[in-house]
C-alpha cells in the first residue's frame, strides 16, 4: 500500500487521499487525489518527487496577494490553475504576526474566527465560483493526477477535500479522520513555531493569550469543520443537495467523478 504522506522535505501537509473506502465498497485510486500545504518552498528534488507521480495538474486555492507573495514552484509536468476561494486570504494562514496579533488578544478569538471563515466558506460567491471549477478540473483531468492546495493545506484545502470525499462516496467519519490528520502531521512544525514565537515575545498573559489564538489558527478542530456542515445543512438539507442544487454538478457528472476516481 502506498504512503499516504508524501515524500517532501520542503512543505508540510502532503498527502493523498488515495485508499478511503466509499459506502458501496469501493475505494478511491492511489496517486490520483493529493491534498497539501504550499509549493512555493519545494526544492528541486521535491518537484522530481511530484513530477515522477506525475502530478499533471496544480490547483492553488489562495488569494491573490498569497499568490504574488509566495507563487507556486509547479512540476514540469503540470499545469497551474489558481482557483481562489477568497479574493483575499480570510484564514491568517499568510498574514503576518503583527496583523494576527492586533485581532488576537481576548481569548478564543482564533478559534470564533475560524468558525466564521468555515461558514463562509460554504457560502460565499467567490468559494463556489473556486469549488465548482475544482470539479469541473477533476472531470476534465481523465488520466492524470491533482494536487489542490492553499497555504497550509488545512481550511480551504480541508474543505475542498470534504467536498470530494463526499461527492465520491467516502461516510463522513472517514471524511473527518481525514480532516484531523493535519494536525499529527503537522505537529512538530507547528509546536516548533509556536514555541520560537513565545521566546521573542515577553512573558506576559497577553503573550499567553495570543499564543493560545495562534494555536487555534494553526491547527483543525471538528468544530469547525462542523460548522461547514451546519451552514450546507441549514440552507440545502444535506451534502449531496449542496453538491447538485448550489455546485450545480449533474447526477452524471457525480457519476463520472466515481468512475474516474474510484476502483
Amino acid at each position: 500500500m502506498p504512503n499516504r504522506l508524501l515524500d517532501i522535505n520542503s512543505g508540510h501537509n502532503f498527502r493523498d487521499l488515495g485508499g478511503y473506502r466509499t459506502t458501496d465498497g469501493r475505494t478511491i485510486k492511489w496517486r490520483q487525489l493529493l491534498r497539501t500545504g504550499s509549493l512555493a518552498n519545494l526544492s528541486d528534488d521535491d518537484l522530481t518527487t511530484l513530477a515522477k507521480i506525475p502530478v499533471t495538474q496544480d490547483i492553488d486555492l489562495r488569494g491573490q496577494a498569497e499568490v504574488r507573495q509566495m507563487p507556486d514552484r509547479v512540476p514540469q509536468t503540470a499545469t497551474y490553475y489558481h482557483l481562489p476561494v477568497f479574493d483575499e486570504d480570510e484564514t491568517d494562514a499568510s498574514h503576518s504576526n503583527d496583523e494576527i496579533a492586533k485581532r488576537m488578544q481576548e481569548e478564543g478569538n482564533g478559534y470564533r474566527h475560524m468558525l466564521t471563515v468555515y461558514s463562509r466558506m460554504v457560502t460565499i460567491p467567490s468559494a463556489k465560483r473556486a469549488f465548482r471549477q475544482l470539479f469541473d478540473r477533476l472531470l476534465a483531468n481523465q488520466n492524470g493526477v491533482t494536487i489542490f492546495h492553499c497555504t497550509a493545506g488545512k481550511d480551504r484545502t480541508g474543505i475542498a477535500a470534504f467536498l470530494i470525499l463526499s461527492a465520491l462516496g467516502v461516510p463522513r467519519e472517514t471524511i473527518l479522520d481525514d480532516y484531523l490528520l493535519t494536525n499529527p502531521v503537522t505537529e512538530e512544525f507547528r509546536e516548533d513555531w509556536l514555541t520560537q514565537m513565545r521566546k521573542e515575545l515577553p512573558a506576559t498573559p497577553a503573550t499567553d493569550i495570543l499564543i493560545s489564538n495562534r494555536r487555534d489558527l494553526a491547527s483543525v478542530h471538528t468544530d469547525y469543520l462542523k460548522t461547514a456542515i451546519s451552514a450546507i445543512e441549514k440552507q440545502y438539507g444535506d451534502v449531496q443537495h449542496y453538491l447538485t442544487d448550489y455546485l450545480e454538478l449533474s447526477d452524471d457528472q457525480l457519476h463520472q467523478l466515481r468512475d474516474r476516481y474510484l476502483e
